[in-house]
């Protein structure tokens, strides 16, 4: 009666937590919410000043008492306090586009591996927030239930999750996660790739946000057709601002180290697989959601290294927060999808 009651006077939200972007699906709605995790602080006051897209437009061109804070490192908090700002700001923007009594039911996708220490630090996080309920699901499952693949059935999936902060491989069978890798290499990474190479091979030193639209533009893991951008920067040897011109080959030689990580990990995880297991994946294959899924010819490396079909997801960047929204609408039949279970995430 109580289950009843709540689902007439409270929302369902919900949030992929990720390092780069943080989505919230609102139950009835879809997806309402997909804003940069990057929150602006006056030190001076201890005030929050912007949170989301108007933060990430202030990256790089805040004064001295204003920094722009990440609060998640590598898919897990860093930064406590802030973290639940983001949150509250978050739940309160979600619960206005549909006013319900109750405070909301959250679930909240994070990475594998993750810790009690950390899988407690989101809980707290999201009911200080404003949360009724607090369940977590681990995203590579959350980003399979988005893409509708049958990780209820005895039949055997790959999954690679490439977000910001880390890249979750998943092998998934049975309503659960057979066996799984976490990687701490993933989109920040590449972008650091990028301004390294800039600062190395140009002599240009350029920020994270434009590594990050040089990735967009011309990144790719296998040969494509020829692409060029321009790249502005400072130079190192006069300190005046320049340009210069990159191609798709260059940026290429620049991410190949970390793309050789992220291939290698899928191929470890393969070798311990179960050969049932294996057997299922001739067919069904490796799918591909996240960010990272969008860097040209990923799909292709992954085809011609690995043998087996390989499918980018449709979305990928929206896959996780989808899947929560599926777990949501039907929540008691996804119940054993959810990762505090295993962790014991229960109200103190």
């Amino acid at each position: 009666m109580l289950d009843k009651f709540y689902k007439l006077f409270s929302n369902d939200i919900g949030i992929d937590l990720g390092t780069a972007n943080t989505l919230v699906y609102l139950k009835g709605h879809g997806i309402v919410i997909n804003e940069p995790s990057v929150v602006v602080v006056n030190q001076k006051t201890g005030q929050i000043v912007a949170i989301g897209v108007q933060a990430k437009e202030m990256l790089g061109r805040t004064p001295a008492h204003l920094r722009a804070v990440r609060p998640l490192v590598d898919g897990v908090i860093s930064d406590f306090e802030v973290t639940e700002e983001m949150l509250t700001y978050l739940i309160n923007k979600a619960n206005k586009m549909d006013k319900k009594f109750f405070r909301p039911r959250v679930v909240i996708g994070v990475p594998t591996g993750i810790t009690n220490v950390e899988a407690r630090a989101v809980y707290d996080a999201a009911k200080s927030a404003g949360a009724r309920e607090v369940h977590l699901i681990e995203e590579p499952v959350a980003g399979a239930l988005g893409i509708r693949l049958p990780i209820k059935e005895a039949i055997g999936t790959v999954v690679v999750d490439i977000g910001g902060g880390t890249t979750d491989i998943a092998v998934l069978a049975s309503g659960g996660v057979v066996r799984s890798k976490n990687l701490k290499v993933a989109g920040d990474t590449l972008n650091n790739d990028i301004i390294v190479y800039m600062r190395d091979e140009f002599k240009l030193l350029i920020g994270e946000k434009t590594a990050e639209g040089v990735k967009i533009a011309v990144g790719s893991a296998a040969p494509t057709a020829y692409q060029e951008t321009s790249v502005r920067g400072r130079d190192m040897l006069t300190g005046l601002p320049r340009e210069v011109i990159v191609t798709d080959g260059d940026i290429r030689e620049a991410l190949a180290p970390s793309i050789a990580q992220i291939v290698d990990a899928v191929q470890e995880l393969l070798e311990t697989t179960p050969p049932e297991i294996l057997s299922d994946i001739l067919h069904q294959g490796i799918v591909v959601f996240g960010g990272g899924a969008m860097i040209q010819g990923l799909d292709q490396l992954f085809r011609t290294t690995f043998r087996v079909p390989v499918f980018v997801a449709e979305e990928p960047l929206t896959a996780v927060a989808r899947g929560t929204g599926i777990m949501l609408e039907d929540f008691d039949f996804y119940s054993s999808l959810l990762l505090d279970q295993k962790h014991d995430i229960a109200p103190r």
